[in-house]
């Protein structure tokens, strides 16, 4: 899979850990940057570049990160075709439904939501609130979960496209 990446200060030394970790498994990681600690860097720089490569190739996925993920994934999301999905913590609400509409208690359902659900190409990670290993359980929960071809599904995606 090809996967772009990009973040500012605020989780660089995450955004190098999941690129070692993701090239390792034999991904194509494209790193946007940034590519050296700098804190007075700006998110906005590094982010729409990796979400401009995700919307020209649709077979390729983005990872983003940030202290929190929220402006990263606002970032993102400002580019037409680029779908980003916030994650910030593993979590379970009461009644939680998964993707088939069953009752669920899968901490990291709301990753298989948004991929089947808004086909999220771009995912937003909160940096500041995970550790690695949660880090890399998302991002596994997240890329291997599937699109939904549900006529209601691809239509909402279809108008998302079509409206940004």
């Amino acid at each position: 899979m090809k996967l772009h990446l990009g973040t500012d200060h605020g989780a660089f030394e995450l955004k190098q850990k999941v690129k070692q970790w993701l090239t390792d498994q034999g991904h194509e990681v494209v790193d946007h940057g940034a590519h050296e600690l700098d804190m007075e860097d700006h998110y906005v720089d590094f982010i729409f570049p990796a979400a401009k490569a995700v919307a020209a190739d649709k077979e390729s996925l983005g990872i983003v990160f940030g202290g929190s993920g929220q402006g990263e994934a606002m970032a993102a999301n400002r580019i037409k075709g680029v779908r980003a999905a916030v994650f910030y913590s593993p979590a379970t609400p009461a009644g939680a439904i998964d993707a088939e509409g069953n009752t669920s208690d899968d901490e990291y359902e709301i990753l298989k939501l948004t991929r089947a659900h808004n086909h999220s190409n771009v995912l937003s990670i909160g940096g500041r609130f995970m550790d690695f290993e949660t880090v890399k359980m998302a991002i596994d929960t997240w890329m291997s979960a599937p699109v939904s071809d549900v006529e209601r599904h691809v239509y909402r995606v279809q108008e998302l496209d079509k409206r940004t």
